[in-house]
């Protein structure tokens, strides 16, 4: 990976960490929900991650606000969610802050 994609990755994870799970109250990054974000030279910017339970309600809500997230950052013209289960999501994912929120310590 070069300067660049590492500087376009932090900068996305930046951008997610402002995306709430409405039903949880913490923000996708915290969640380990989130597992790659690329960006290719077209500005397609793809987004590997998972949910944490299959038929999640709030797929739409969810990739909406991940979209409207990304499209704030140079140089996005699209974003695709690359929606995966495996690896299956787990609270060990979670970030201890995320864990503290959740009075899950």
């Amino acid at each position: 990976m070069t300067a660049v994609d590492k500087t376009f990755e932090k900068q996305a994870f930046a951008a997610l960490e402002k995306v709430i799970d409405p039903e949880i109250r913490v923000d996708l990054v915290s969640l380990g929900l989130i597992y790659g974000v690329t960006c290719d030279a077209s500005g397609l910017c793809t987004v590997t991650m998972t949910l944490t339970m299959m038929g999640c309600p709030l797929t739409d809500v969810l990739n909406q606000a991940i979209s409207e997230a990304l499209m704030t950052l140079v140089p996005v013209q699209k974003v695709k969610i690359n929606l995966v289960w495996d690896p299956i999501w787990t609270i060990d994912k979670m970030s201890r802050e995320a864990r503290v929120q959740l009075g899950m310590w």
